[in-house]
């Protein structure tokens, strides 16, 4: 039986790293709404309870019934976690005469207690919270204090439970990943053999058990999640998977021809549809972003849905959904924060079951499974890249020739970032998490090549660093790679005369323009 440790989320920014930590633990874990806890589940080794925006005094703050697993599981609280646990069992919760945010250091710490195991006194954790624990409840003791916060972490003297007002998941609680290791790995008992190997074994028999002789569809998208999905089940079923792969017409600089060789490599049986007319066609004279996402996302569906239907004995969509965008899609009241293209629902026409074979997986994991796979590192490593493409990077108006002009300019881009290796020894392309030109077709600017004034369009640089895309930082590229990237796209891509580098974080700003 695969052991999982059920991390409930209260809301916190933060819940999708503490699954992160956890699973770089080697063991399996299930972000779960925090009312859903799964009852008489017998895999389930240990309960993580995260932060949460709310104070547990508002009055519509997210509260659980403790008695589910308390005295019966390992528990950790995590800031919001730890305040609740202490609210509910008799301690006291008071505002904090000052938001507690930032850096803080564990002036006193009781090192014997397994929380705290190979911990160093004066460790850095990170505090982010505006109540604090001024009263813990009876039958605990204080195992952790800073100097503005007496009750930094206490436990049970009774029961396996613990609680922290720090976040141990984030990068600046010094020792944070120690502290998840002591309480998934010693106190929760993991056997750590959740892997990139054990995930392909299991899934490969798992899927010849759900699918048997069927004939499943997929639609393939050149991105990692799809390439790797399909991997899967070609190892699974072999030729009875087919393969979609569209082409708006705003795919990067040959992408389509290259994917598809990418794909016939992998011997995936992959039919190739080039709609792009279609696509140009219906967007003519659009400007509006959200209306050419509609647009795209519309004709998609029907280009899709029009070479499915040739495969009448298919009786399964597959799709490269992964757990960010089950996450992203429902909140924990159960509200949609934002329609995912992977989670939207099949169209009801099809008549088809979903297949989902990374829907437990985090974007890193996903890239490990598929080098465990033996896939090729330019696939594993590819960029985030819109679905729409570089219709979401031209501002104003989609044309063929501004495409055109985007895809040359994007592609001395991407090839730079390549072909850079920094002194690390490292690509620049390999450090940035997605980067990409943007086409400011809506802007003219005066310049001069030879001796001829020129009017022509800029075009933005944007390289962003990240772990999840749900933030970003732009990216410090160095000043002579984009002073030689500039000056080839301005030389070489008739129709752009200036380049200007984005330099705005996410937030305020998004990863893309439109």
């Amino acid at each position: 039986m695969q052991q999982k440790i059920i991390i409930l989320d209260f809301g916190s920014q933060t819940t999708q790293l503490i699954g992160r930590r956890v699973r770089e633990l080697d063991t399996f874990c299930e972000i779960l709404p925090y009312n859903k806890f799964p009852k008489d589940d017998p895999s389930v080794i240990g309960v993580i309870l995260s932060g949460s925006p709310y104070s547990v005094h508002d009055p519509e703050a997210f509260k659980v019934d403790l008695s589910q697993f308390v005295g019966r599981l390992p528990v950790l609280g995590i800031c919001y976690g730890a305040q609740f646990i202490s609210n509910t069992l008799g301690g006291k919760v008071e505002k904090a005469d000052s938001r507690e945010y930032g850096r803080a250091h564990l002036e006193t710490i009781n090192l014997d207690n397994p929380l705290f195991k190979g911990f160093e006194k004066g460790s850095q954790v990170w505090m982010s919270h505006g109540d604090t624990i001024t009263a813990i409840p009876s039958d605990f003791e204080v195992i952790g204090s800073t100097k503005d916060v007496k009750n930094a972490a206490f436990a049970s003297t009774k029961q396996p439970v613990w609680a922290v007002q720090f976040h141990p998941e984030v990068y600046h609680t010094s020792q944070g990943t120690q502290l998840l290791k002591n309480f998934v790995v010693d106190i929760c008992g993991s056997r750590q053999d959740w892997s990139a190997a054990s995930f392909v074994d299991t899934t490969v028999k798992e899927l010849k058990e759900q699918l048997g002789n069927d004939r499943v569809i997929l639609g393939l998208s050149g991105g990692v999640d799809s390439s790797v999905a399909a991997v899967l089940l070609n190892k699974a079923i072999g030729q009875r998977l087919t393969c979609i792969f569209v082409d708006h017409g705003m795919l990067r600089k040959n992408e389509f021809q290259q994917v598809m060789d990418d794909y016939k490599v992998l011997g995936l049986n992959v039919i190739g549809v080039d709609a792009s007319a279609k696509f140009f066609g219906d967007l003519a004279g659009v400007t509006d972003p959200e209306q050419k996402r509609k647009i795209i996302g519309r004709d998609f569906v029907e280009v899709f849905n029009a070479e499915a239907r040739k495969i009448t004995d298919a009786k399964w969509l597959a799709q490269g959904t992964i757990y960010p965008d089950r996450i992203e899609s429902l909140n924990i009241t159960g509200k949609v924060i934002k329609s995912h293209h992977n989670v939207g629902g099949l169209p009801e026409e099809m008549h088809l079951q979903l297949c989902e074979p990374l829907k437990w997986l985090f974007k890193d994991e996903v890239r490990r499974v598929g080098r465990q796979m033996g896939m090729p590192e330019h696939l594993i490593t590819r960029h985030p890249f819109p679905g729409p493409g570089l219709a979401v990077r031209i501002l104003g108006d989609i044309t063929p020739e501004r495409v055109r002009i985007l895809q040359e300019a994007d592609d001395i881009y991407i090839r730079g970032l390549r072909e850079y290796v920094d002194a690390d020894g490292e690509t620049l392309y390999n450090k940035v998490w997605q980067a990409g030109a943007i086409l400011l077709s809506t802007v003219r600017s005066v310049g001069v090549m030879g001796d001829e004034r020129t009017y022509e369009h800029p075009v933005a640089l944007r390289a962003v660093t990240s772990t999840d895309a749900m933030t970003a930082d732009w990216a410090h590229l160095p000043y002579d790679f984009l002073a030689k990237v500039s000056n080839e796209i301005i030389n070489k891509v008739r129709g752009v005369n200036r380049v200007c580098y984005d330099i705005s974080s996410k937030p305020p700003a998004t990863i893309e323009w439109e």
